[in-house]
């Protein structure tokens, strides 16, 4: 997993899976790595092949921080079987979902 910077924006990127096994690591890294000029958070999910209901309650927990900043969340090129779930779960109409 990777943090940068960009703006306002804390953007993750390399994440191969979001699940049991390392969602509360993502989710305090990336709290961790806010700065106080961050308000938003980009998860690029480009690379990440499974995502399970740890990792979609990572997400929430940083959607969560990201409100309290007024600022949002947004899923980046999500491969088809994570924006399936997104969309199963209904979280699709939570996040804003960057397809390119």
């Amino acid at each position: 997993m990777k943090l940068e910077s960009h703006g306002d924006t804390l953007r993750i990127t390399d994440l191969a899976e979001l699940g049991a096994a390392n969602s509360n690591q993502v989710r305090d890294e990336a709290r961790a790595a806010l700065g106080s000029e961050h308000k938003n958070i980009e998860v690029d999910l480009s690379a990440t092949s499974f995502l399970d209901s740890c990792g979609l309650g990572a997400l929430i927990a940083l959607h969560k921080t990201a409100c309290d900043r007024s600022g949002m969340v947004r899923l980046l090129r999500p491969q088809p079987s994570v924006e399936r779930i997104l969309e199963l779960t209904r979280l699709h109409r939570v996040f804003q979902i960057v397809k390119s």
